[in-house]
């Protein structure tokens, strides 16, 4: 009975520990992420998509875009893709406002592409992977918030896509204005792709195949 006991109180402390450890490092990691990503040259740019307002992008979604005409007027890669998809009643998605700002930005419609799919991380990225895919092209910079770079990259390299990030650095979920809620957020975001989302992403995957 004392055994029992004892094996009870250290498969407890090892799970209370499992539950403290594994989170912590995940937040760290995306935090650390946040803080040290640089784009690498590419193929492609890739903007996710965050709220617009019929056509008039959010501040969080203006600083992505502005971040991806950066890199692409510094030669980081030949192309840039837009991707998100629109609300119910919308008249306009994230991708097509993206486009749309970017060609008032002076970037060439040649080298733009919209995919108006994705209301979120994990099918936005299922998305522009089809696409990428189609046109032969492996390596991508994902422009997104600082915080949100570490799930991002992950899910592209999770099927098979080379990808580094742009970190934005303006609007409301810059460094400097995201706090520990952004960093929260992500790190349960990102348990909840590794241990469903991993799972139907590759189902996913092996479907289209």
């Amino acid at each position: 009975m004392i055994f029992l006991f004892r094996l009870l109180r250290r498969l407890f402390t090892f799970l209370l520990l499992l539950i403290i450890v594994v989170p912590g490092y995940f937040a760290y990691s995306i935090w650390n992420e946040g803080h040290r990503a640089h784009p690498v040259k590419s193929d492609a740019i890739v903007v996710l998509g965050a709220a617009q307002f019929n056509g008039v992008p959010s501040d969080i979604l203006q600083s992505r875009i502005d971040e991806a005409a950066r890199i692409f007027k510094q030669g980081y890669a030949p192309r840039i893709i837009t991707v998100g998809a629109n609300a119910k009643g919308d008249n306009y998605t994230e991708a097509s406002t993206s486009r749309l700002t970017l060609l008032h930005d002076k970037i060439s419609k040649s080298a733009l592409a919209s995919i108006p799919l994705g209301r979120d991380t994990l099918s936005s990225t299922v998305a522009y992977v089809s696409y990428l895919r189609s046109h032969s092209y492996t390596s991508i910079i994902i422009v997104t918030d600082p915080y949100h770079c570490y799930r991002a990259e992950a899910e592209a390299k999770d099927l098979g896509i080379s990808a580094s990030c742009a970190p934005a650095t303006g609007g409301p979920a810059a460094i400097g204005s995201a706090g520990w809620r952004y960093i929260a957020r992500e790190t349960g975001a990102y348990l909840a792709y590794k241990t469903v989302g991993q799972f139907g992403i590759h189902l996913t995957d092996q479907i289209k195949k």
